[in-house]
């Protein structure tokens, strides 16, 4: 851990305002002197995943808890994250320190070029000296598009950055083998891999109520980047200056993986499928085992409305995902192309019909 050079801060809602909406000036004062002294020497880089603009926005809207509509979220978001993102940038100007603003939703990170641009400029503000603020870009995502929480944009943002660790900060000190509220319960200081895990209770909701995250999410996260092969703790944000230096405290997850190819991480785990497509039984071994496109030969039936370049599933004859891919025609025109070779296609529909209905290289393969 105090060996990281790039490190991913997650931190939520209920870490930095009131139950009731608002920012607490403090509790971000207090985390932004822990970023602060670990970038101090220009070695460490910091990327913070922050939560909060929906929350901030409440009391100035004169709403009294968190919108169930998405609607209302998007409005108190367009409110709240002038106001973080303004809070950030005056404490950081405390220690000379930079701050960029960047939003992301899920249709920004599986996209091939969309993919490339949001790396590119988190990249650039690292090496300018600045600290780049990222948050999901509530006030445009749809139901379809989000992230959900930033537990898991902060997992992806760690794979995105190349990051040597992810800290997530909570409003509890790290992962129990039950409710920390109840006596009796043992803090779970290491998790080397899913079967640490068989058996606890990990509870859904935080305390506060101001997010939308909990044990859960966070666990989840946890997942994805030590897949990844990047590191986690997960601890309070009382007491993330210990976590990042190095000092026993919250969980620790061991990488269980290796980085894998960067775009792939976020189509298996950001996207949301348009449709489907299903496979007959050698299209989903050519897929599965060989690694191959998918071709329009091996394509039993559609499903769902899609444009080319949305991410669609691939099922089995089951009906079992197997695979999920960035499709390369629209929805109308797939009826036409089931079943037939690409030669066939060029020879009846043209030259633009003898390509991969998913490129191997848009595919990520769903196991479980």
């Amino acid at each position: 851990m105090t060996e990281a050079r790039r490190i991913v801060v997650k931190v939520g809602s209920s870490s930095l305002t009131t139950a009731a909406g608002g920012l607490d000036a403090d509790r971000v004062d207090a985390l932004v002197d822990v970023l602060a002294k670990v970038r101090d020497g220009g070695e460490r880089e910091v990327v913070l995943v922050s939560s909060g603009a929906i929350a901030a926005g409440l009391a100035p809207l004169g709403l009294h808890r968190r919108p169930k509509d998405l609607a209302r979220q998007q409005a108190a978001a367009s409110v709240g994250q002038g106001l973080l993102v303004a809070r950030y940038t005056a404490s950081f100007a405390r220690y000379g320190i930079r701050v960029g603003q960047v939003l992301l939703t899920s249709n920004d990170t599986s996209r091939r070029a969309h993919y490339r641009n949001a790396y590119r400029t988190l990249d650039q503000l690292l090496d300018m000296g600045a600290l780049p603020v990222v948050n999901e870009n509530d006030t445009v995502a749809t139901d379809e598009i989000r992230f959900g929480d930033n537990d898991r944009l902060a997992a992806l943002v760690a794979h995105l950055v190349r990051a040597d660790l992810l800290v997530l900060l909570s409003d509890v000190d790290g992962l129990y083998d039950g409710d920390p509220s109840i006596p009796g319960t043992t803090r779970i200081a290491r998790v080397t891999g899913p079967a640490d895990l068989a058996g606890v209770s990990i509870g859904s909701a935080g305390k506060a109520g101001v997010g939308t995250g909990g044990m859960v999410t966070k666990v989840e996260a946890a997942r994805i980047a030590t897949a990844a092969g990047i590191p986690v703790v997960l601890t309070s944000a009382s007491h993330a200056a210990d976590a990042l230096a190095g000092r026993d405290t919250g969980t620790y997850f061991h990488r269980t993986g290796r980085r894998s190819a960067d775009r792939l991480l976020w189509l298996a785990h950001a996207s949301t499928p348009r449709g489907s497509l299903t496979l007959d039984d050698g299209a989903v071994r050519a897929v599965v085992e060989r690694h191959s496109s998918l071709l329009p030969a091996g394509i039993a039936s559609v499903e769902g409305e899609f444009t080319a370049g949305d991410p669609v599933e691939l099922r089995d004859l089951r009906g079992r995902p197997v695979a999920r891919g960035l499709v390369n025609f629209d929805a109308k025109e797939m009826p036409r192309l089931l079943g037939r070779s690409t030669r066939d296609l060029a020879r009846d529909l043209g030259p633009a019909y003898e390509r991969e209905v998913v490129h191997r290289d848009d595919l990520v393969l769903l196991h479980g």
